[in-house]
């Protein structure tokens, strides 16, 4: 049998143990790729990050398409993803956001350096950044209404429980202070049109206020994602004390489940439908002028199904439509009904389907307090 017949054959069956069918950094099904270096087999998106890292960059090969050496299948035979994983994230802070296929380029490229070329993860008295209880520093932030990106100091205090922002570096009263458990971060690059850019939501007065932020090394901005995560997670086991961490994590920040334009009318449904920018955070549906804003012109509350709240494709009988989009949605809480339009009938499908998920979840205690607060401001 020719060689690289047989190497074929070879890495093929490495490739069916258990572990070794995604890739070891996130999760992206059926790997093409392999680290000689580090013994793992990883997604075509990873292997470009591996190949920027001085130390392991080197022997980063094709399943396919790259010549193996008999020593390098023997070394992957003998390490492989469950094997490395034991190693590398031995020991990951139940905080730290460990990124997907479906997250972006810096999130995946901080852990994949934080694992193989810090070792933050191994276990051999490391102290991590994100513990050290206060994180001080500058970051560049949106200006609210002209749009420009200003360097701004933010400070971050465990003890305080709080993220700070100041205009100028020595300036004495912070413009902002954010108590840190009412805060949710997402990366979106797109958006903000920066790869390390971070939006950070949070409620000022009942009202989401949205802040957008960036900083050129990609190592710092996601530093201080995880120190938020940190500190949030260390104030949740104070308010839950006997709750376990697979329980507290999705009280951490989130991505949210759906952003996108929709069309939208007022209360009365005699107003014309206007375009919006919508933002799906879990229960609260919020809608924006554009999607930069730092302030919701609205927002509505998806409680539970068994409560009147109800999402259904089309709009009610009789409703004037004057908008360019047809695919109605009709959104029914027990306040108001709330009709928007969509582009396409998949998109109509897709805003749908994430609806009717989150209202046959049933409710927390504390989304009950929100309901209320809601009914209460609104």
């Amino acid at each position: 049998m020719p060689g690289n017949e047989r190497v074929g054959r070879l890495l093929k069956e490495i490739i069916q143990k258990p572990g070794n069918d995604a890739c070891a950094d996130c999760g992206a099904p059926d790997p093409s790729w392999g680290s000689c270096s580090v013994g793992v087999f990883i997604c075509v998106q990873c292997s470009g990050i591996h190949r920027n890292i001085p130390d392991i960059g080197m022997k980063v090969k094709s399943l396919g398409l790259s010549r193996w050496e008999d020593q390098e299948v023997k070394f992957m035979a003998e390490n492989g993803n469950e094997l490395m994983k034991q190693k590398y994230e031995a020991v990951v802070p139940v905080y730290y956001y460990k990124p997907t296929h479906k997250d972006c380029q810096v999130l995946r490229e901080q852990w994949i350096r934080a694992k193989y070329e810090r070792k933050e993860f191994t276990g051999e008295g490391k102290k991590w950044t994100y513990e050290e209880g206060t994180r001080d520093g500058m970051l560049m932030k949106r200006g609210r209404d002209n749009g420009q990106f200003l360097n701004r100091r933010f400070v971050l205090s465990e003890r305080e429980g709080t993220l700070k922002y100041f205009t100028k570096y020595d300036a004495k009263e912070p413009k902002a202070v954010i108590k840190v458990d009412s805060i949710n971060a997402a990366f979106q690059p797109e958006k903000i049109g920066n790869p390390n850019g971070l939006q950070i939501t949070y409620l000022k007065d009942y009202s989401t206020r949205n802040i957008f932020l960036y900083h050129d090394n990609g190592k710092e901005i996601v530093d201080w994602f995880n120190s938020i995560r940190a500190i949030q997670l260390h104030y949740l086991k104070v308010a839950f004390p006997g709750a376990n961490d697979a329980e507290l994590m999705p009280k951490l920040t989130r991505n949210f489940l759906k952003e996108g334009y929709m069309e939208k009318t007022g209360p009365r449904h005699t107003e014309g439908f206007k375009k919006r920018w919508f933002t799906l955070d879990h229960r609260r549906l919020m809608y924006y002028k554009d999607p930069l804003d730092a302030f919701a012109k609205g927002e509505a509350f998806l409680g539970h199904k068994d409560h009147g709240y109800r999402a259904s494709p089309g709009l009610p009988a009789g409703t004037h439509c004057n908008g360019a989009w047809q695919h109605g949605i009709t959104i029914v809480t027990p306040e108001r009904s709330f009709l928007f339009t969509c582009e396409t009938e998949v998109e109509q499908q897709d805003w749908l389907k994430h609806f009717n998920d989150v209202i046959s979840i049933q409710m927390s205690p504390q989304e009950y307090s929100m309901e209320a607060m809601f009914r209460h401001k609104h």
